[in-house]
Parts: C-alpha cells; sequence; structure tokens
C-alpha cells in the first residue's frame, strides 16, 4: 500500500474490486456466454415462459429467433421480468423479434424471459458478456403488476 511521504499515512483508504461503479468492469473484455438450441415455449400461459439466467451481470446481450419447429414463421417475446409478457395494451412491456432476426444491446441484467408470440414452438439463441460482477449483487426487482417498460 503506498504511503504518504511527509505524513506516512496510508494514501488508499477503502478497497477496490468490481461493481457497478467500478469503470473497469465494463471496460475490460467480457467473458463470452452462449446457449444456443434453446426451446422457446408456446404463448398462452405465460407461466410457461423460459427463464434464462446469467451467472454474472451481463455487459452486452444478444437474443437470435432461430426459427419455429413447425411450418409458419414465429416471432419470439422478449421480456427482462416475467411480468413483462402480458399481452394487453397496458401491459405490452416485451419487445418481439422475427425469425431469423436478433436484437443486440449494452444491458446490464442478469435475467430474461422468452416466449413464443404464436403457437408454435420457437428455437432461439441468447449470447451475452459476462462482467466479473456477481448476479446477487444486481439487486434491483423488475417485477410488478405492469413489468419494465421499454418501447422498441
Amino acid at each position: 500500500m503506498a504511503t504518504d511521504a511527509k505524513t506516512g499515512q496510508p494514501i488508499f483508504h477503502g478497497s477496490y474490486g468490481v461493481g457497478f461503479n467500478n469503470v473497469g468492469s465494463y471496460q475490460s473484455s467480457a467473458r463470452p456466454w452462449v446457449k444456443s438450441q434453446l426451446t422457446v415455449p408456446v404463448s398462452g400461459a405465460i407461466t410457461t415462459a423460459l427463464e434464462v439466467a446469467f451467472p454474472k451481470v451481463t455487459k452486452f446481450v444478444t437474443i437470435r429467433n432461430d426459427g419455429e419447429n413447425a411450418s409458419a414463421s414465429c416471432n419470439v417475446r422478449v421480456a427482462f421480468a416475467s411480468g413483462g409478457l402480458h399481452t394487453g395494451v397496458e401491459h405490452r412491456n416485451y419487445f418481439t423479434i422475427a425469425e431469423s432476426s436478433s436484437f443486440s444491446a449494452d444491458f446490464r441484467i442478469t435475467r430474461l424471459y422468452l416466449l413464443s408470440d404464436d403457437v408454435g414452438t420457437i428455437n432461439a439463441t441468447v449470447i451475452a458478456g459476462l462482467t466479473q460482477i456477481e448476479a446477487s449483487h444486481l439487486t434491483s426487482s423488475w417485477e410488478g403488476s405492469t413489468g419494465v417498460n421499454i418501447t422498441i
């Protein structure tokens, strides 16, 4: 530990480590994380949504709709709270990704929820870059009666 030459007191007080207010946690390259061939459940019963949980807080995330297991094309719903997948006008707090398309963003999340927008099951891939911040450090709850309000 460095000390002040005149006083002999430590120059740096406290500890330094990974965290939300630590710039280095986001400047360093992310640890890759991939889940492919995920079977996204059919819409209808919101409780059947597929939860994708990350072991660390993400630096970025990409969700790819790999297509439907049946013959017709189908969109995949993406939400950041399980309550965000409701379809009512007041509760539409998700976005959709068309078949053979993807969505990427720099989001700091620990989980996301996927659900088919139609009656067919969909295959999807989730790619993320993980920081060294433990998932348990993100204590904000995005659950609620209206989910997360996102408009894309």
